[in-house]
């Protein structure tokens, strides 16, 4: 198996594993998959295609960044720490921030279609 492949292999292991131990995750994925069929009913145009899936990237991504850090955090400070504490909760802030643009772009581009 190349290295390549083997590199896709595991980014698709840590996909898997966060679909399946963060419940928000499971939640973002439900909402990328309603905002992407009320894109294709609404047909948008590509410009706010563009905005949606960089709103659809950003909330994915942070809450995998979220979970590495949780992970690693976990593993070097496995007792309760008031710093890894602060980490962890930045992390989630970042998650939170990432969402709230989100809801802000789709509400942009879809308020208008609705009404």
């Amino acid at each position: 198996m190349s290295r390549l492949t083997k590199s896709f292999g595991f980014a698709a292991a840590g996909i898997r594993h966060t679909f399946k131990t963060q419940p928000n995750f499971k939640i973002h994925t439900i909402f990328c998959i309603l905002v992407i069929s009320a894109g294709l009913f609404l047909k948008l145009a590509t410009i706010e295609w563009l905005w949606i899936l960089v709103a659809i990237s950003m909330v994915l991504v942070s809450e995998l960044i979220n979970t590495a850090i949780e992970v690693l955090v976990d593993l070097v400070s496995p007792e309760y720490n008031k710093k890894a504490g602060i980490v962890k909760d930045a992390a989630a802030g970042a998650v939170l921030v990432a969402a709230i643009i989100a809801v802000a772009i789709g509400l942009t581009i879809f308020l208008p279609k609705i009404f």
